[in-house]
C-alpha cells in the first residue's frame, strides 16, 4: 500500500530537482548530505542510462502511486519529483477524439456511473468527448484530486511538452479502434511531436498488438517503437524487423532472455532494448536491474529510482 504524499512534499523529494534541456539530464542534489550536482548528456532515447549507467525510470501513467493515473496531475507530479519519462494510454471516443485513459471502460477511474447511470457498460468508445470531458477522474483516488479530468491526447501532449518531459505512448486495444495508429500519428504531428528532436530523444510508441506496432513502424519508420510482451527467443528476430524494444512483464523474464534481446539489432539497426513493467518495490527493481534491463516502468518512480541508485 502506498501513502500518497502531498504534491509539495513530492516536489521536494530528497531535495532533488531535474532540468531537461534537449538531451541533457541535470540532477541537482540540495537535500541533506548532498555534495552538489551531476550533469550527464546522452543521445538517442536513453539519455539517463547513457549518462549514468542506470536503467531509465518511466513514471507509469504518471506518478500514479501518488496521483490519479493518466491525469495531468499525475504527470505534473512526476515532473515535480524529477522524472523525465512518463507513460500514457490512448483510446478513442465515439466522435473520434483520442483520450488518455487505460481501461476501455470509464467506470473504474471516473464517476461515469453516477453521471450516466443508464449507459452500462460505460465503454470509452460509446461516449462523446463532450460527455467524457464532464467526468471526474480524480475523486476515486482522493478528495484532493476531485474534479481532475480525463485529458485528450492533445491536452496531454501539450502538458508533457510544457513540463519538458519525454513520452512512452501506448496505443491501447487498437482492435477496438480501427485506424487509431494513423490518428495517433496525426495528433502527434499536429502537436509538434514528430519533428527530429522529439522523434530522436523524447518519444517511444508501444502496444501489446504486434500488428499495431508494425503499422506505426510502416507509417513512420523513423519512430522508436516497442512491443509489449515476452516473445520466445526463437521468435525475437521477427519482432526485430519492425520494432526497437521488447517491453515485458517483469515476472516473465530472465537475464538470459534480456541478453538474447540485446543480441539482436532492431528496426533502426541498433541493439534492441528491454523496458520491463510494472515494478513498484525496491527488491524487484534491483532484481531486474541485475538482469540488465534498459528501463523500468513503475507506478512509484521514487521507490525504483532509489533502489537502482539514481538518487
Amino acid at each position: 500500500m502506498y501513502v500518497r504524499p502531498a504534491a509539495a512534499a513530492a516536489a521536494a523529494f530528497l531535495g532533488f530537482t531535474l532540468t531537461l534541456l534537449g538531451g541533457t539530464a541535470s540532477y541537482a542534489a540540495t537535500g541533506p548530505g548532498s555534495s552538489g550536482s551531476t550533469t550527464g548528456t546522452g543521445t538517442g532515447t536513453r539519455p539517463v542510462r547513457t549518462a549514468l549507467g542506470l536503467p531509465v525510470v518511466y513514471a507509469h501513467r504518471g506518478a500514479s502511486a501518488y496521483a490519479p493515473e493518466n491525469t495531468l496531475d499525475a504527470i505534473d507530479l512526476a515532473m515535480q519529483m524529477g522524472f523525465a519519462w512518463v507513460e500514457n494510454d490512448v483510446q478513442r471516443t465515439k466522435d473520434g477524439v483520442l483520450v488518455v485513459i487505460h481501461d476501455d471502460t470509464l467506470s473504474r477511474t471516473t464517476d461515469v456511473e453516477q453521471r450516466f447511470p443508464g449507459r452500462a457498460p460505460w465503454k470509452v468508445k460509446d461516449f462523446t468527448w463532450a460527455e467524457i470531458s464532464q467526468l471526474d477522474a480524480g475523486s476515486w483516488f482522493g478528495d484532493e484530486y476531485a474534479g481532475a479530468a480525463v485529458p485528450s491526447l492533445r491536452q496531454y501532449l501539450d502538458r508533457v511538452q510544457r513540463n519538458q518531459q519525454r513520452l512512452l505512448l501506448e496505443i491501447k486495444k487498437p482492435e477496438l479502434y480501427p485506424g487509431i495508429e494513423e490518428e495517433t500519428l496525426k495528433v502527434l504531428d499536429e502537436a509538434g511531436w514528430l519533428d527530429e528532436r522529439h522523434v530522436g530523444k523524447r518519444l517511444v510508441v508501444q502496444s501489446f498488438s504486434a500488428d499495431c506496432v508494425r503499422i506505426v513502424h510502416g507509417l513512420r519508420p523513423d519512430l522508436v517503437t516497442a512491443f509489449l510482451g515476452t516473445p520466445t527467443v526463437a521468435d525475437l528476430p521477427r519482432y526485430a524487423e519492425f520494432t526497437d524494444r521488447i517491453n515485458p512483464w517483469h515476472t516473465t523474464i530472465s537475464a538470459d532472455w534480456v541478453s538474447a534481446v540485446h543480441g539482436l539489432r532492431g528496426a533502426h539497426g541498433k541493439a534492441m532494448e528491454v523496458d520491463t513493467w510494472i515494478v513498484d518495490d525496491a527488491a524487484t527493481a534491483r532484481k531486474v536491474q541485475a538482469m540488465g534491463v534498459d528501463g523500468i516502468i513503475t507506478n512509484a518512480p521514487d521507490v525504483v529510482q532509489n533502489a537502482v541508485g539514481g538518487f
